[in-house]
Order: structure tokens, then C-alpha cells, then sequence
């Protein structure tokens, strides 16, 4: 019997064997079964690789700035051409980090052909454009958004991407602008949450879109960059801008915003103001993060508007404050570039040496002609004629072809009382100079140049007109000397 209870011992110890082993057996095929879910599940909502962002800007926007900024570093490095950048992307949700790719064209359009290294026809459908405007030059605005969004759109269709693929990308952004909802909903304590999937009973109520939204569509989520708005307030001090200038700015870039679908927010790296929003409102659109701030447009350095929140009602309210300016007046004829101003620059001035200076006046005071006297000017028509002037003048005349500037260049202090009757003055000197200009043969022109003073003697100025005689007498015998030069003696001694 031993033998017998033993076997059925051992049986029952081997069965136990067996019950243990197929236990551990399906454990282990448990835990590899919840491994390989659990790496199946993290590979699918593993944030994927390969997403772009393609800035475009003026030189001098500050494309580098914002986008280093963003990225973490402070240097302030300009590149030439393309150049690339990368942001790191934290999912805290499933602890995965990625890197988003940054590829910033140079202001000049002559690098637009470096964007097929940038993004091709399989990349376009992970990127999102950026579009950056310098507020510190606002005239510049809308003519560089234009002209950047036709070269994105030059570079869209190149890639010849097929028409059934393009109308599809196209189609996603219109149902993403008309699914926009205010994030009032929102969970604040995980902003980085993924989106919900659109979907559910209300899936086809959308409304219908503007007429003039979308009109531009790229295929791609757009965002306007409105960089350096800390200089609102040096355009109100400097340009005299004024609020309405500033709300018919933003009028004209969310028109623009409502054709390309795209969202605007106002930044400053040099106050800080409103980088993190632009961060988050990338990450969103790209990786589907949880946005959960809703549209700013009380402050006008720090505006926000997602992309589906806009529409021509919201716009039409700037409209409301305008008083010198009509929405649909063009933008360049209201916000008009200032004149420029040239800048003085205190340069040292060295005295030139006294006698090097006075060098200089003599040669070029010798390099001019001499300047002839009237008597001079005179003398060579009087001595061609042989005559002071010709015979059969009469005496009115004879005063006339003299100059009387000759007589009165300098004019004594004695004359002030004789200057107060311009009228007995003036026949004075007619008196005067129609006796020394008297002929040859006319005595009695000279008589009557001596009988005037018997005219003048009727006003009572006798004692003061004797005196401006003999001054005048004085002061006109050198020319008259050189007028008379060529005539017979007996003319002065007359």
C-alpha cells in the first residue's frame, strides 16, 4: 500500500507543479501583453516629429529676436539667408519632448528660392507661417504682409501638390476657423492637455464663413506677429499718432487676418509682453495643446485674436472712433511715413591760422577786377566826345546826365536841419549842379545858378543852406574836376 500512496503523492505534488507553471505562464503573458499596450498607446499619442515653422519679415523686424527669445536664448545673433532655429516642446501629460523646426527667411526676397530647403510638398502639411510686422515702422505693415503672403503662395505652388491633397488641407482650415469656440470651458490646471477631437451631435452645425474669410487659403494655420508694440508710445510722442491711427492699423490687419484665416497677437520682447501667449498659440496649432486664453482687444499694445474668433461685425467696432479717416480709405494715404530728419552732428571746428586766412583774402581780392567810379564810368564817353556833354542840352537835362550821387555820398551832420525840408533841398542841389554843369558858352545858366541862392533866401535858411553850399562846394570839387578834365579852363573859373 505504501507503494501506492506514494504514487498518488507524488501525482498530486506534480499537479500542483503544473497549476503553479501554467499560473506564472499566464502572468508573464499578462505583463508583456500590458507592455506592449502601454508602449502601443505612448507611440500613438507620442507627439509627432517633423513640424515647421516658417517666419517671414522685413529686415529688421525682429524675426531672430522673438523666435530666440521663444527658443530660450538671449543672444541676438543676425543670420543671412535661412536660417534655422528649433524650439524644444514639453507634452507634461505623457512626459515626451520634441523639437519644432524654425526656419526664418532673410528680408530679402532675392532668398526666396531657399525655401524649397525649408519645406517641400510632404512638409507643408506640418508647418505653420508666420508673418511678422514691425510695429516700430507701421507704414510698412500691410505692403510686407502682402508681399510675404505672395511668396509663400509663389512657393505653395511650385510644390505642385495634387489638386484632391491641397483641397483637403484647404478644407481643414475652413472647418478649424468655423469650429473656433470661446476656451471659457477650459481646464486651467493642465493647459497643456490635448484638444478633444471635433465631433459629436454638434458636428454639422457650423456656421457659414464671411465673405471675405478665407478667400486666401494657404492650406496651412497662419499667425500675424505684430513685434516691438512697446513703441506705441514713441509714435504718439514723436508722430503725433493718435488712437484712431492705431485702430485703423489694426482695422487693416484683421481684414488681412480674416482672408488668410489667421490669428494676430501684439508682442514686445522688450517688455516681456505677451511671448508666452504666442508660445502656447503655436504649440496649439500645431501639436493640438488645449489654448486656453481667450481673444485681448482692450489693450492697443497687447491685442490676441484666435483664428476663427474675427469677423466683420467685431472689426466694424474700430470703426466706430474714426473722425479724419474713412475703413476703407487705403492705408498709405492715412499712415504716411514721416520726413526724415537729418541728424546734426557737433563736429570740431579748427580754427584756420590768422595769416594763412588773411593770404587767402588778398589773393582773391587781386584775382577781382577793380570796381570803376561813376565819374570813371563817365569820363571816357565825355573825352570820345570832347565834351562833358553834348551841345544843345538845355539846363533841366543837364542835371539829369550828371549823377548827383556824386555830391551827396557823404553827408554832414550840418544837413539834419536842412534834411527837414526835402522840397528846398532838393532846388538847392538842382541850383547847384546846374551851375557847375553849366556850359561853356551859356553864362546864363551859370547866372542862374548864382541868383538861386536869392530863390532860397525867401524860406528864411539862408545861414544854413550858405554852410551846405560850401560843404557840398568841398566835398564835389574832385569830381568835377575829373568831369570838366577834358574841358577848356575858363569853364570852372565861370
Amino acid at each position: 500500500m505504501a507503494p501506492v500512496l506514494e504514487k498518488k503523492y507524488l501525482g498530486a505534488a506534480g499537479a500542483g507543479d503544473t497549476m503553479e507553471n501554467s499560473n506564472e505562464d499566464e502572468e508573464g503573458q499578462n505583463l508583456w501583453t500590458s507592455i506592449l499596450s502601454e508602449v502601443s498607446t505612448r507611440s500613438s499619442s507620442k507627439l509627432p516629429s517633423g513640424k515647421n515653422i516658417l517666419v517671414f519679415g522685413e529686415d529688421g523686424s525682429g524675426k531672430t529676436t522673438i523666435m530666440a527669445k521663444l527658443q530660450g536664448a538671449e543672444h541676438n545673433k543676425k543670420g543671412r539667408g535661412l536660417e534655422y532655429l528649433y524650439l524644444n516642446v514639453h507634452d507634461e501629460d505623457i512626459d515626451d519632448l520634441t523639437r519644432c523646426n524654425v526656419w526664418i527667411l532673410d528680408g530679402d526676397l532675392y532668398h526666396k528660392g531657399l525655401l524649397k530647403f525649408a519645406v517641400t510638398a510632404e512638409s507643408l502639411n506640418d508647418s505653420l507661417a508666420v508673418f511678422v510686422a514691425d510695429m516700430s515702422r507701421p507704414w510698412t505693415i500691410m505692403e510686407s504682409l502682402q508681399k510675404w503672403a505672395s511668396v509663400l503662395r509663389d512657393h505653395v505652388d511650385k510644390l505642385k501638390i495634387p489638386p484632391e491633397e491641397m483641397r483637403e488641407m484647404e478644407q481643414r482650415m475652413v472647418k478649424a476657423f468655423q469650429e473656433y469656440t470661446e476656451p471659457e470651458g477650459a481646464d486651467p490646471a493642465s493647459p497643456q492637455r490635448r484638444a478633444p477631437p471635433a465631433g459629436g451631435d454638434d458636428e454639422g452645425v457650423v456656421l457659414p464663413l464671411g465673405e471675405n474669410v478665407l478667400t486666401h487659403n494657404l492650406g496651412i494655420p497662419v499667425l500675424i506677429v505684430c513685434t516691438k508694440c512697446d513703441a506705441v508710445s514713441v509714435l504718439e510722442k514723436e508722430h503725433d499718432f493718435r488712437e484712431e491711427h492705431f485702430d485703423f492699423i489694426q482695422s487693416h490687419i484683421r481684414q488681412f487676418c480674416l482672408q488668410y484665416g489667421a490669428a494676430l497677437i501684439y508682442t514686445s520682447v522688450k517688455e516681456e509682453k505677451n511671448l508666452d501667449l504666442l508660445y502656447k498659440y503655436i504649440v496649439h496649432k500645431i501639436y493640438d495643446f488645449q489654448f486656453t486664453t481667450p481673444a485681448l482687444v482692450v489693450e492697443k499694445d497687447a491685442i490676441l485674436i484666435p483664428s476663427g474668433w474675427d469677423n466683420e461685425k467685431k472689426i466694424a467696432i474700430l470703426h466706430e472712433n474714426f473722425t479724419t479717416v474713412r475703413p476703407e480709405d487705403p492705408f498709405e494715404d492715412f499712415i504716411m511715413k514721416p520726413p526724415v530728419r537729418k541728424l546734426v552732428h557737433d563736429k570740431e571746428v579748427n580754427a584756420e591760422d590768422e595769416q594763412v586766412f588773411l593770404m587767402k583774402q588778398q589773393s582773391l581780392l587781386a584775382k577781382q577786377p577793380a570796381t570803376p567810379t561813376r565819374g570813371s564810368t563817365e569820363s571816357p564817353g565825355r573825352t570820345a566826345s570832347g565834351s562833358p556833354r553834348p551841345t544843345g542840352r538845355t539846363g533841366p537835362t543837364n542835371v539829369a546826365s550828371v549823377s548827383p550821387m556824386t555830391a551827396v555820398k557823404k553827408p554832414d551832420p550840418n544837413m539834419k536841419g536842412a534834411a527837414a525840408n526835402e522840397g528846398v533841398l532838393a532846388n538847392f542841389f538842382n541850383s547847384l549842379l546846374s551851375k557847375k554843369t553849366g556850359s561853356p558858352g551859356s553864362p546864363g545858366t551859370g547866372a542862374a545858378g548864382a541868383g538861386s541862392p536869392g530863390s532860397v533866401k525867401k524860406t528864411g535858411q539862408k545861414p544854413v543852406l550858405t554852410d551846405v553850399q560850401a560843404e557840398l562846394d568841398r566835398m564835389t570839387r574832385k569830381p568835377d574836376s575829373m568831369v570838366t578834365a577834358n574841358n577848356t579852363p575858363t569853364e570852372n573859373e565861370a
